[in-house]
């Protein structure tokens, strides 16, 4: 199956958009994923394996958090994993405007 990788995340997977895995389910297409590229594990999952809140994933166009099997969702060779990072956006409120906050300019990766 094909995994596509977000622009933000193409440095910690050797900067590649896609990567191929051979996997049965979400969870080890994603496993195969943080096996072959280590570094993106800590930008994917949370340090008790749980994929991180703002992490995206879907399994062709289905988004894998409303299947019924959610990541243990049986997966087939021409199957597509897409990583979609939330994106917050929007303006500040007037009393944020003034004053600068540590986290401005933080991106996925906490740089």
């Amino acid at each position: 199956m094909t995994i596509f990788i977000p622009t933000p995340l193409r440095q910690y997977a050797g900067g590649k958009d896609t990567v191929s895995v051979s996997a049965g389910t979400v969870k080890v297409a994603l496993d195969e994923l943080t096996r072959s590229f280590p570094d993106l594990r800590k930008h994917l999952f949370t340090g008790e394996g749980k994929l991180r809140a703002f992490v995206n994933v879907y399994l062709n166009d289905e988004d894998v958090r409303y299947l019924p099997q959610k990541e243990s969702t049986a997966v087939s060779a021409s199957d597509t994993l897409s990583i979609i990072p939330s994106i917050a956006g929007g303006s500040p409120a007037p009393s944020e405007r003034r004053s600068s906050s540590s986290s401005e300019g933080r991106s996925l990766t906490g740089e």
